[in-house]
């Protein structure tokens, strides 16, 4: 199976094939392209899909286009695997079914839902294969969602609450957009992961009997939102970074922010709109062109500025 490459997006298509072949063809294109898995479709006679990839840092993003078609993880392909991911699975046009562990998520138009490659799974795509995939590492995952796997093959409702602002993030993701993304792609991921917590309900699990005081907690969400409006105007400033310069984890900082109904690529953003706009509105910067304002708020890549400076300087 070849792929046709762009710099960074992989697109498979059987239209490169005759129709006798398309089915062969994508199953190929699907191993190539994700893992190792069987995929069966009524429509063999008149089948068609697409698959386009691109990574944005350290997670993949994926579309695909096509056929009803069931796609199905098995043990075989399991042991077959050099590498194994979770999957955030999107579906805006249909309805669609997930199914692992001995649960069945029947999903509507927008909603989410989790599935883990190191486990069989079930996909019923029923009416299109139309569905957003990120491709995200297990560590990350683990990360955000400490009972991670308890997580797989629940319907995220992507109609109210934070699936909704999930589901409505996710669907401006593409491979097109992970060449040139609007703010750095770490920050893009670390909103995603913090989405991805507070969706699924699980962020402000502290863990063990000894948790922090609703207070402490507080105290220090204060802190991590102080240290990073100081430091707003490094370019590549990280969550990792913050927590290194406050002496705690990562995790911790995230997990304290999501109780807080934020993440840090947003409170980070919103510290750098905040002072671009006094900037903007201040005559004694007037000589600064907007892209400049961008990189003396933080961002190394003035393009990410301009791309949202219609919205602050309105």
């Amino acid at each position: 199976m070849n792929a046709n490459a762009s710099p960074a997006v992989h697109t498979w298509s059987t239209d490169a094939v005759p129709p006798a072949q398309r089915l062969d063809y994508w199953i190929g294109a699907v191993c190539e392209g994700f893992l190792e898995m069987d995929v069966t479709s009524s429509l063999a006679g008149s089948f068609g899909a697409t698959l386009e990839s691109a990574p944005l840092g350290a997670i993949g993003v994926n579309r695909v286009r096509g056929s009803a078609q069931d796609v199905y993880r098995r043990r075989r392909a399991i042991a077959q695997s050099r590498s194994n991911y979770y999957y955030l699975l999107c579906k805006t046009d249909s309805p669609w079914v997930a199914v692992q562990d001995g649960r069945s998520a029947r999903m509507l138009p927008g909603d989410l839902v989790l599935v883990d490659s190191r486990r069989c799974y079930e996909l019923r795509l029923l009416q299109s294969a139309d569905t957003l995939s990120l491709e995200l590492p297990t560590a990350w995952v683990e990360s955000w969602l400490p009972d991670a796997g308890g997580q797989v093959a629940r319907r995220i409702d992507g109609q109210s609450g934070w699936g909704r602002v999930l589901s409505g993030f996710a669907q401006q993701l593409s491979p097109q957009g992970a060449l040139k993304p609007p703010l750095p792609a770490a920050l893009l991921t670390d909103h995603l992961g913090g989405l991805l917590a507070l969706a699924a309900g699980t962020a402000c699990d502290a863990g063990g009997s000894a948790a922090p005081s609703e207070s402490a907690r507080a105290a220090l969400r204060r802190r991590v939102l102080d240290a990073t409006r100081e430091r707003h105007a490094e370019p590549g400033l990280t969550a990792a970074g913050v927590a290194r310069g406050l002496g705690i984890s990562e995790r911790s900082l995230h997990r304290c922010l999501c109780e807080g109904s934020t993440t840090f690529a947003a409170a980070l953003t919103g510290f750098r709109m905040q002072v671009a706009r006094r900037m903007l509105g201040d005559a004694r910067f007037d000589r600064l062109s907007i892209a400049e304002i961008g990189l003396r708020v933080g961002l190394a890549d003035a393009s990410h500025f301009v791309a949202n400076s219609a919205g602050i300087s309105a």
